[in-house]
């Protein structure tokens, strides 16, 4: 599908949707799911940056990047060591994704989701958001 046929959401709706997934994370008993859903979440707030911080008219440098973490340096280089710490556990994801067993301890899930809630936050100082959770009906 082309990009320009994808929904577009601004980088406030990119940290909502990221929020919902560490809110499920926290929630979600397996190890590997609980890792693989954290990590989706810092991937959509890697997107909220990306979406906040890049301009039109692709580089050459920017046609070549291969993942969103890659992204994510050369729009925000600032974001460095959290795009390299994150970048090392996509593979894990895939393959906890894939329901391959133990592929994550407890304790690398936990990690994994209290790094991310972090990234979240920082994320959202940077971009000068705050996160208002839903009012429950």
């Amino acid at each position: 599908m082309p990009a320009h046929m994808l929904p577009h959401r601004t980088p406030a709706q990119l940290l909502a949707i990221a929020h919902e997934g560490l809110a499920e994370a926290a929630k979600t008993g397996p190890d590997g799911l609980r890792y693989a859903t954290a990590h989706l979440a810092a991937l959509r707030t890697a997107a909220a940056l990306i979406a906040a911080r890049a301009r039109p008219g692709a580089s050459s440098r920017r046609a070549r990047a291969t993942s969103a973490w890659s992204l994510l340096v050369l729009v925000a280089p600032e974001f460095s060591e959290w795009a390299g710490y994150f970048a090392l556990g996509a593979s894990k994801r895939a393959a906890a994704e894939a329901g391959i067993p133990h592929v994550v301890s407890a304790r690398e899930a936990d990690d994994l989701l209290r790094a991310a809630e972090q990234f979240v936050t920082v994320a959202e100082s940077s971009l000068g958001l705050s996160y208002q959770p839903p009012l429950a009906a």
